[in-house]
């Protein structure tokens, strides 16, 4: 009788241990199956970029850009000869899923132009960053590298915008010659009129940021002397949109002692290319 009190005394006392270890979760109790961090803490692997493919940089830009940037391809008598710069050339690269580029150059009677487009697509492994985060970083990076003077882009976006009246679509409203063309020309009534005069600041021709263009987007421009007296202009435009960075080159260097590209003019045509690159992804 003793020996069945014992078992039956160790069976209750098991029982009772069971039950404390394995309670149900109506009674605060934890299953020891459970990770009370998995659900608060475990985060989705990070978003794929929008872009799988990048454009065929060669063809990316159309012949009647081409003419505007390289006028030099209009003096070209050769039919062979102007088909072969309308082609342009592919730039070396390793993997065309993820960076392409192509260069033109052409001579004119009046300077030496040279273009140069450039497509990459960039990829982050690292499943905890998204490859837009990734195309942000490095963007950012070449952003610094441009060393950009410290002045908003607000000052020129004011400029495109109010001079005109209406919403800027990427381009300065008038060449500087066009400014002082308008202020000059008097009204019937003999004054100037408030709404030809269009006045372009040196400033607003300098490196900045710009704001409509992409998701993010800046411009360059660097005057350079390959001599004494030749000027050579490098208007670089670069921006991202989404995980794609494009950046053009834009080179002139006037065959005229003296000469000194026109900065503006320079700007107004690699803009309007970079609005139409633009496009071309978001399509």
């Amino acid at each position: 009788m003793q020996r069945k009190a014992y078992v039956s005394g160790v069976a209750a006392l098991l029982a009772a241990l069971l039950a404390g270890c394995t309670g149900s979760s109506g009674d605060g109790g934890t299953t020891d199956d459970a990770n009370p961090g998995d659900a608060g803490t475990a985060s989705a692997a990070a978003q794929p970029g929008k872009y799988r493919v990048l454009p065929e940089p060669c063809g990316a830009v159309s012949q009647g850009t081409l003419d505007s940037l390289l006028p030099g391809i209009k003096q070209l008598t050769d039919e062979e000869q102007r088909q072969s710069a309308y082609a342009g050339e592919a730039t070396l690269t390793f993997d065309t899923d993820r960076k392409v580029g192509c260069r033109w150059k052409v001579e004119s009677t009046d300077a030496t132009d040279h273009l140069l487009v450039d497509f990459e697509r960039v990829v982050s492994y690292d499943t905890s960053v998204s490859d837009d985060t990734q195309a942000q970083q490095l963007f950012a990076t070449k952003e610094e590298e441009a060393d950009l003077p410290a002045a908003s882009s607000s000052a020129a976006s004011d400029v495109e915008t109010g001079a005109t009246g209406g919403t800027s679509t990427g381009s300065p409203a008038a060449t500087p010659t066009d400014a002082a063309s308008a202020s000059a020309v008097p009204s019937p009534s003999g004054s100037s009129s408030p709404t030809s005069t269009i006045s372009v600041a040196p400033t607003d021709l300098q490196p900045r940021l710009l704001d409509d263009l992409g998701d993010e987007a800046f411009l360059d421009d660097v005057l350079s002397s390959s001599g004494s007296t030749v000027q050579q202009r490098t208007v670089t435009v670069a921006f991202r949109t989404s995980n794609v960075i494009v950046t053009i080159a834009y080179e002139e260097q006037p065959t005229t002692i003296g000469v000194t590209p026109d900065s503006k003019e320079m700007q107004d045509k690699a803009r309007k290319l970079a609005a139409q690159l633009a496009e071309t992804l978001a399509g």
